[in-house]
């Protein structure tokens, strides 16, 4: 008795990409993908609005929890969160700390290697996050209302678009399934005298 021949990987990977609903499929994520920047763009546009008068706007809405740890704590003189403001002075309050020894032999050692200044700005960059108009030190826990806000409002756009979607798609089957009824009760209304007609 001869075994049967079972398709290979190639065939059967074949057989899958080519059915209509995986192509659906495929199109359904690319148009998914393109509404996101859509959807993205109208929630950036209303919370903007919404949140016009909070200081950094939406990014601005966070709440930074007390340290437990010395780890949260932040850097030494500066502590959990900062103005953006002040970061030029904490940079150069850091540079004099750094170089304190160099600054008591000469007093313009700052003045003459502005670049520290600046290294000591990205050391504190790279240690804290902007959140609107405050930094927050990134091993502090902090809660990001603004990113809450705005994935509740992104869901509710997106559950609206998509209700109206479906909707208008459903009544659009409805109006198709209608007329092919209209359709079929014209065609068996011309058929039907034609069927006497041949019985006679």
């Amino acid at each position: 008795m001869a075994k049967e021949k079972k398709p290979g990987l190639i065939a059967e990977f074949k057989a899958f990409i080519s059915r209509g609903n995986v192509l659906d499929m495929a199109v359904g994520v690319i148009i998914g993908g393109a509404f996101n920047a859509i959807v993205t763009s109208v929630v950036n546009i209303l919370l903007s609005l919404a949140t016009w008068a909070v200081p950094g706007g939406l990014k601005g809405l966070v709440t930074v929890l007390p340290a437990l740890t010395d780890a949260q704590k932040g850097m030494d003189g500066i502590g959990q969160k900062f103005d953006a403001s002040t970061l030029q002075t904490h940079a150069t309050t850091l540079a004099k700390a750094n170089y304190a020894e160099q600054i008591a032999n000469d007093a313009n050692y700052l003045l003459n290697n502005p670049n520290l200044i600046e290294s000591a700005k990205s050391t504190i960059l790279g240690k804290y996050t902007l959140h609107g108009t405050t930094y927050t030190y990134n091993l502090s826990a902090v809660i990001d209302w603004g990113a809450f806000i705005n994935a509740v409002i992104s869901f509710v756009i997106i559950a609206l678009t998509l209700f109206i979607v479906v909707k208008v798609a459903a009544s659009f089957s409805k109006a198709r399934l209608a007329m092919a009824e209209k359709a079929k009760a014209a065609v068996a209304k011309e058929e039907a005298p034609a069927e006497e007609a041949a019985a006679e």
